[in-house]
């Protein structure tokens, strides 16, 4: 009976041990797994925000596999491979979510806004007309985020509009009304993926690219383009979106917590960036940065180019209705600005 006893208890607390971690290792199973593409930089701030954010997806019965760092291409292939339901969730900025409407573009027009603050009024009253377009072509805004102000960075200093017709320049994506509307301007923009960037600085394709301090310095970029002209030329505005297809596999139960790390999560961007776009400046001129202000008449030569060539971009670069529309609210903060 002994020799029994001695062979039932180990089988039978193994047994119990099966029990007891099988409902675990099943609800794990059961996660449903969704997967994001961006090409934050992993380890970087955005990503940390995002593995952040997907631990509490976790806790709400939802795995997200986050894609970093552009391993899935740049933003225009993460919108296809969400449109072909390859990953459900991107973290975009306008570029990618102008492959869905070309409406969001206006967030970020160049000298459309001067500061934060009118970029903030703005977005807030354009959101809402925004994200119920985005959903009637399949997408959901889960929050919304923004990368920092967009500077130049060149090889040489780029103070003036003539100074940036000299260059041939980075521009992202291959609109052809975007890239018509340069060239009739006398630029010569070079279309490329943000993941081409470095390797075409590099052979001398392009000798210039506008983009944020932060993304300048995660991407080391600026060392092949040390000048940076302290303009800003416009908010960078993204955001996190999900395919109809994959928050329709989100439990209805989970949905309520899955929104509310989303939006945690679209708070945190914006405080980080905000925080640490000047940190980005500092770090970059400690290796060599060169930083150039511009004077008040070079600003208003800037100004001047952006503000003649607004009729070009209506109905081609942006709906006529929606440029208006956000036109109408920038002006209206700076008509309460100024009383």
């Amino acid at each position: 009976m002994l020799y029994l006893l001695k062979k039932i208890v180990p089988v039978m607390a193994f047994m119990a041990a099966v029990v007891l971690t099988a409902p675990s290792l099943r609800a794990q199973e059961d996660l449903v797994t969704l997967k994001l593409g961006t090409l934050a930089p992993q380890h970087s701030s955005w990503d940390n925000i995002l593995q952040d954010m997907g631990e509490k997806w976790k806790a709400a019965g939802v795995k997200l596999q986050v894609y970093p760092g552009g391993q899935l291409g740049d933003e225009p292939d993460i919108v296809t491979k969400m449109r072909t339901k390859q990953i459900q969730v991107g973290m975009v900025t306008v570029v990618g979510l102008a492959e869905i409407d070309k409406a969001c573009e206006v967030l970020s027009l160049p000298m459309m806004y001067k500061n934060n603050a009118e970029s903030d009024y703005v977005r807030a009253k354009m959101q809402p007309i925004l994200e119920k377009r985005l959903e009637a072509k399949g997408f959901k805004v889960l929050n919304w985020g923004e990368a920092g102000w967009v500077q130049f960075f060149g090889k040489t200093p780029i103070l003036t509009p003539d100074d940036l017709k000299k260059m041939k320049f980075f521009i992202w994506g291959d609109d052809a009304d975007m890239m018509n509307i340069w060239k009739s301007a006398g630029f010569t923009p070079i279309p490329l993926s943000a993941t081409d960037i470095l390797p075409n600085l590099q052979t001398g394709l392009i000798n210039c690219f506008d983009t944020t301090p932060v993304a300048a310095l995660s991407f080391q970029w600026f060392a092949l383009a040390p000048h940076m002209t302290q303009l800003n030329w416009c908010p960078l505005i993204g955001a996190t979106i999900i395919t109809t297809d994959g928050w329709n596999k989100v439990p209805a139960a989970s949905r309520p917590a899955i929104l509310k790390a989303a939006a945690e999560a679209g708070k945190a961007f914006k405080l980080d960036i905000r925080k640490n776009s000047d940190k980005a400046v500092d770090v970059m001129k400690e290796h060599g940065l060169i930083v150039h202000e511009i004077t008040e008449d070079q600003y208003s030569q800037w100004q001047k180019l952006f503000e003649s060539v607004y009729p070009q971009i209506a109905d081609t670069i942006v709906p006529g209705d929606i440029l208006n529309e956000a036109m109408k609210y920038r002006d209206e903060y700076r008509a309460k600005v100024a009383k």
